[in-house]
């Protein structure tokens, strides 16, 4: 049981920086500041599930996938960096009143916004995706676990990753309550320049990247 502990707290400490859940809390913020309640409280359950599916895909056939539709991590940092940088000029700039939609089944589909942008790219992002692809290839090539430890120990990363998105984002609805409608204006706008900054830098380093690749 030691060492699943140790593997686990390996997991968390390599994953948690780069998934950063409280950048999420920050977007969350800013994207349901018109949601009911019970509508937060689905997206962030929603969230939750979508990262841990992302992140298990993502270990064991994440590699698979990738080399199967020819993609390289520039190419994803580059892909990733497009919708980030999209979605932050939305919030950046949002739509004049008058302008945004009435219909039911497109507002539900702008309110959709567990699995772009919150799971992927905020929170299973580039970074993240590269390096848990990273941590199966080294676990394949031989690692200092029990092979039970190896079977148990991802999943459990995943779904301990999850839970603790999930209470942050529940959170939320308190933080919401303090700072009131105008706080939550101010927070989309401010989340939506930084997210354009984030998407500019993904951008850079997946074209750097490429570069020193060629070289």
């Amino acid at each position: 049981m030691l060492d699943l502990f140790k593997a686990i707290g390996l997991g968390l400490m390599l994953i948690l920086p780069l998934a950063n859940p409280l950048t999420t809390v920050a977007l969350f913020l800013g994207l349901s500041g018109n949601m009911s309640p019970a509508e937060r409280h689905r997206q962030a359950m929603m969230t939750s599930f979508y990262v841990f599916a992302i992140m298990l895909v993502t270990y064991y056939a994440g590699q698979l996938v990738m080399d199967t539709f020819g993609i390289s991590i520039p190419g994803l940092r580059i892909a990733g960096g497009l919708i980030v940088a999209f979605i932050g000029f939305r919030m950046l700039f949002p739509l004049p009143k008058g302008m945004e939609s009435s219909s039911i089944a497109e507002q539900e589909s702008a309110n959709n916004i567990a699995f772009v942008p919150l799971a992927m790219p905020s929170t299973a992002g580039p970074g993240t995706i590269a390096m848990i692809i990273s941590s199966a290839s080294t676990v394949k090539h031989g690692i200092n676990f029990p092979d039970w430890v190896l079977w148990i120990a991802p999943p459990a990363i995943f779904i301990i990753i999850a839970l603790i998105l999930w209470g942050c984002l529940r959170s939320s609805g308190t933080i919401m309550r303090i700072v009131g409608t105008g706080g939550i204006e101010a927070i989309s706008r401010l989340m939506g320049f930084l997210l354009v900054c984030m998407g500019v830098q993904f951008l850079i380093n997946g074209i750097l990247e490429i570069i020193v690749s060629r070289t």
